[in-house]
């Protein structure tokens, strides 16, 4: 389906120097609020779940050095270099996120139907295994910050779930008041998390300044060399400090792609890096200090001020994937691989600043599940990478497709970049395959569930408008036949909403034959979905005259849009075909699917969980914005 803006509405920022909205300071601050908070929480579990015990790792001198220098050479690699400087690049006029990566690799696939086809289903399992890693950060995030409890205060240790169930509680419940106000709130509270992270980091660095040696690479490849499988293991853990990279690239819509590189390099990264350094000063220091290295680096009289700021900060981690999740699916939405829901918008200023009720209480209901069945950070770290590290090998490979189609890289370049970058993403989710065991096939079967709903969608859907266009009458010869023939002709407009414009309308055809009248104007009216976020005032609207006052007409909009087809009609004047909405009446065949064993498509099952979809779905109506008391819906049975 497709997606409307409203033509008061701007578009994101498509340039570094573009400004959505107010001044870059208070974008820069909006985007440390939502975007940093995943990747900026990472230092309160990374170093501990490397140093587990199962994983055989004992804080040795040169263990501690060799770890850090692999979260600096991942945070630098993955994150400032892969997606801040790279994958960034690949912005869909202002838009990013695996969907609006995936529509533009389709553009730059050009006529390749298999290569459009394999970009489409990379990018379906990417957004789905994206959407399952959105169960896993609120879950570990906020149970790891609230676990410092069992530090501080270890006989409260049984209150760690239920306030972690609380405070995701109230998390959900702030969605539905917006990312702009969300991210004014959050925007201070994260300020004060990183200039916490690094003062941390500081002090403890100045107790062993020779963990600064971790700097030099050497001493990541010599932990391969002398580590062997263990190595493998740790690499699963130390994946943890970039987790959230890609809700960098998926919120880039919201601030936009300055005030985000901006922020990393000028103040979130740093951060990161000397609170990683303080950790390991630590444990160079006191190599006890591995129970929990992010609490016990912290003062004594700042324990408890920390553990309440590392709850808002977990819970602000959580913010930057729940925004991403409804990005993502929205753009899965007008992209055709999700059924119709309420878009909710929570910016007048801002159209990328959304909110999804359905989303949020499914995300809800499966957070607070996890939370109480894993019941430990320990127990969820075991689920947590695989999906991430599974999408970022897609992010590589769809970028380097458009790097070489569409920006027109070097052959050269482009196949030394993807083995550079892909090396380290396979890397990565080969260390974490080795969880699947330990919980790390749950994000998997979520990721597995989201992308049998997703194809299941588009295929259907699919099959559906094939099923139309065979049992159509054609179109010109039942225009002609009316001239020839006229039945009686009522004042007013007739809208059509159809998905072939060379066959007659089911809707038209059912009033025409129970009503024996026809309207004195008669549109069909199909709505498109571009590949791009917003459409341009040029391709919005198309316009054919096809004789005996019918009219074919193509609305398109981006799938960062929404589709309001009464404001669209408003606009067509300009093209000759002008519309008075208190004359206009909207027919819509309403499909009953029903799933037939004996039609080739799909199997039985998939064409069932369709139909079921299919009557979950928000009609398209209502996604369309039409009155309803403009509008009249007739039942159609397809059988597919």
């Amino acid at each position: 389906m497709s997606e409307q803006a409203k033509t008061d509405q701007p578009a994101q920022a498509a340039s570094d120097g573009d400004v959505l909205h107010g001044s870059k300071k208070a974008l820069i601050l909006g985007a440390v609020g939502v975007v940093f908070g995943d990747i900026g929480t990472s230092p309160l579990y990374t170093m501990h779940e490397t140093f587990l015990p199962e994983h055989g790792l004992h804080p040795y001198p040169s263990t501690v050095l060799g770890i850090l220098s692999l979260v600096t050479w991942s945070l630098i690699m993955v994150v400032a270099v892969k997606y801040v400087s790279l994958v960034m690049r690949a912005d869909n006029k202002g838009e990013g996120g695996i969907m609006a990566l995936m529509a533009l690799a389709q553009r730059a696939s050009g006529s390749s139907v298999h290569m459009r086809r394999l970009v489409v289903l990379m990018a379906v399992l990417g957004a789905a295994l994206f959407i399952g890693d959105g169960v896993i950060t609120p879950s570990i995030s906020v149970l790891s910050a609230v676990e410092g409890v069992k530090v501080a205060a270890p006989q409260m240790e049984h209150l760690v779930v239920p306030v972690t169930v609380a405070v995701l509680l109230g998390l959900f419940w702030l969605q539905r008041h917006g990312t702009a106000k969300v991210g004014a709130l959050f925007g201070p509270v994260m300020v004060l998390w990183f200039l916490s992270l690094g003062a941390i980091g500081v002090w403890n660095i100045f107790q062993a300044p020779g963990v600064l040696r971790a700097l030099n690479p050497w001493y990541a490849v010599e932990f391969f060399m002398t580590h062997g499988r263990t190595s493998i293991l740790a690499l699963g853990s130390v994946v943890l400090c970039v987790t959230g990279a890609e809700a960098l690239y998926t919120d880039m819509g919201h601030f936009g792609r300055f005030p985000i590189r901006a922020a990393w390099f000028g103040f979130v990264m740093p951060a990161l890096l000397l609170n990683y350094y303080g950790q390991g000063g630590l444990l160079l220091a006191h190599p006890e200090a591995i129970a929990n290295p992010f609490y016990h680096a912290v003062p004594g009289w700042a324990l408890y001020p920390m553990i309440a700021l590392a709850t808002l900060a977990t819970v602000i981690a959580s913010q930057a994937v729940i925004s991403g999740a409804f990005t993502v699916t929205r753009q899965a939405i007008q992209l055709g691989f999700v059924p119709r829901m309420q878009v909710v918008h929570t910016s007048r200023e801002a159209i990328g600043q959304i909110f999804l009720p359905w989303v949020n209480r499914s995300l809800m209901i499966t957070v607070i599940l996890t939370v109480i069945f894993f019941g430990s950070s320990n127990a969820l770290a075991g689920a947590y990478g695989i999906a991430v590290t599974g999408t970022m090998a897609i992010d590589t490979t769809l970028t380097m497709i458009v790097a070489r189609r569409m920006w027109h890289w070097n052959r050269a370049v482009v196949i030394l970049t993807a083995i550079v970058l892909l090396t380290i993403d396979l890397s990565y989710f080969g260390a974490n395959t080795l969880k699947i065991p330990d919980g790390g096939w749950f994000p998997l079967v979520l990721g597995v569930a989201m992308f049998v709903m997703m194809t299941t969608w588009r295929r259907g859907r699919e099959l559906v408008v094939r099923e139309i266009k065979q049992g159509g009458l054609a179109l010109a010869p039942f225009i002609e036949n009316i001239s020839e023939h006229p039945p009686l002709r009522v004042p007013g407009t007739a809208v059509f909403l159809t998905a072939n414009q060379e066959a007659v309308p089911h809707a038209l055809l059912h009033n025409l034959k129970h009503n024996k009248v026809l309207h004195e104007r008669n549109v069909l009216l199909t709505v498109e979905v571009l590949e791009t976020p917003v459409a341009d005032s040029e391709e919005r609207i198309k316009i054919e005259d096809l004789g005996g006052e019918f009219y074919g007409l193509e609305l398109r909009f981006g799938f960062a849009e929404d589709p309001n087809v009464p404001l669209a009609l408003s606009q067509c004047a300009r093209g000759g075909l002008p519309f008075d909405m208190m004359d206009t009446t909207f027919f819509l065949s309403r499909e009953n699917i029903v799933a037939d064993a004996r039609r080739p498509g799909m199997a039985l099952w998939r064409d069932k969980l369709f139909a079921f979809l299919s009557r979950n779905a928000l009609p398209a109506t209502a996604f369309f914005q039409i009155p309803g008391n403009r509008l009249i819906e007739l039942g159609a049975q397809v059988e597919i």
